[in-house]
Order: structure tokens, then sequence, then C-alpha cells
């Protein structure tokens, strides 16, 4: 039995790294900021078309706002719209009301402009851990039908080790309920290792990520693929950060395109809407 695949991007500019304290990136000066989020989206959307695979595009409501054709043109290739939040905030640092607000303001301006109605969510920096939980709830009472922010492995930004691996249902009260899909990790002498996006994609070996998908897939699991424009992107200005930091966003940029098209004639993908049928 083939296994489908969720292939998803996250439409975010090159400047939306989290946690660094750095003034020309800062929100109050993104605006300031060369743009190229559009260019590196569409030649992602060029490289699904030659591979006829539709995925799921988490738009930042920052990037919508200022840049609607490009929300546009990603729905009429049919991809899935779903959303990143407003202005790329780390869930645990913010309270249950303005993570609320930023949430519905990225609704209300990615339906605005792609006149449908949006189903997904991913939070910046997969940042629901134990103490933001509370951020699931919420979700799904703005009328979401699933999350994909939960990362089961250790992580600056979040992790929750040990949370369930693969799809599931979680229910709440007054028959509230979300489709919770963790990103994608392999277990290998009792650790759960991410491989499926990101910095893993780009640090790890190819053979490396097929056999892990190849591992999960035999389980009868679909894998989840990650990736940010910015990644395909070598030409990107860069910014100064710590050396661990750096490492981690810029190594192996000149491989991603690369590893995508041996992923897309590997495996089969899709969009995470058709993988849980909703």
């Amino acid at each position: 039995m083939t296994i489908l695949n969720a292939f998803t991007v996250d439409v975010e500019e090159w400047f939306h790294i989290c946690e660094v304290d750095k003034e020309e990136i800062k929100f109050e000066n993104w605006d300031k900021l060369e743009s190229r989020v559009t260019g590196n989206t569409l030649k992602l959307m060029e490289i699904l078309r030659e591979n006829n695979v539709k995925a799921t595009f988490f738009f930042l409501g920052w990037i919508a706002e200022r840049y609607p054709e490009l929300v546009l043109k990603v729905k009429k290739e049919g991809h899935e719209i779903a959303t990143h939040g407003y202005a790329h905030k780390l869930i645990y640092k913010q309270s249950p009301e303005e993570f609320t607000k930023d949430l519905e303001k990225s609704i209300d301006v990615i339906e605005g402009i792609a006149k449908e109605k949006v189903i997904g969510y991913r939070g910046a920096g997969f940042s629901i851990k134990k103490e933001s939980l509370w951020a699931l709830k919420i979700i799904a009472e703005r009328g979401l039908k699933y999350d994909t922010t939960i990362f089961p492995a250790k992580r600056g930004h979040g992790g929750l080790q040990t949370f369930r691996l693969y799809p599931h249902l979680i229910n709440f009260e007054n028959d509230l309920k979300l489709w919770e899909f963790p990103i994608s990790v392999v277990n290998i002498l009792g650790k759960n290792i991410p491989f499926s996006g990101g910095g893993y994609l780009r640090l790890f070996p190819y053979w490396f990520i097929k056999q892990a998908i190849q591992r999960i897939n035999r389980k009868g699991q679909a894998v989840m693929i990650y990736i940010h424009p910015r990644e395909i992107d070598v030409e990107q200005p860069r910014i100064k950060l710590p050396l661990y930091r750096k490492f981690k966003y810029y190594v192996n940029l000149k491989t991603t395109e690369s590893k995508i098209r041996a992923l897309l004639s590997d495996f089969k993908f899709t969009s995470i809407k058709e993988i849980l049928s909703l």
C-alpha cells in the first residue's frame, strides 16, 4: 500500500527567525527589509507543479496581508491554504488572550483574501509545549479542524518528547474536537530524532531521510515534510547570529532543492487536508 505523506510550506520571510534580539528584524521594522518570499514561494510551487503534488501552505497573516496575490496564486494551483498565525510570535510567550487575538487576526486576513475557510494551524517555532497546551483548545474553539505545532522531540522553542507521534484526534468538552498532526520523528536508540524539515532536512544526508520515511511508512503512518521558502534561497541576506544558530539556519542551503526533488520523486505527497479527509 502506498502511503500519502504531507508536504507543507511555512510562508514567511528570510528574517522571520524566533528569539533573535536584533533591532533591524523586530516586528516594527519588517516593512523596511527586503522581501524575498514571493519569488521563493513561486519557485517551490513550480517544483510541486512539475511533480503534480498539492501541498499545504501555512501563510503568516502578515505575509498574506502584504502579498494577497501570492495567496491567490497558491489557491489557484489547488494547494491548501492554512494559517501560521499573524506576527510569528512564540505561543508560550503569549497569554491566551494575546494568542487568540493573533490567531483570529490571521484567520480574518487569510479568509478575506482566499474566500475559503481556513481549517489548519501551525504555530511559530513549534511552540506548543507543556505550559502552552491551552492553545489547542483555543484553536479548536476558533473553528479550525487541525493543528500541526507539536514537536515530539527535544527542541529549543518547544518540544513535547512524550507526545504521541502520529496524527490523532483530541477531544475536548462539549463535543469539541481537533486533529493533531505532530512533526515527524524517528526513534533511534530510544531518542526521537527529527529529520523531515528545516535545518534537520538540510543537515542530514538524503539516505538517512529516505530510510526514516520508509521506516515510518512501513508502519502505515504518514510523514510530515515542512519547508520555509528561504531554505531554497542561497542568496538570502545573512543575519548575524550565534554560531550554533547560524549553523542551524544556513547549513546546506544549496542542498535543499535537490532533496525536495528527490523526496517528490521517491514518495507520494499531498496536503494535510487530504490526508485527514477534512
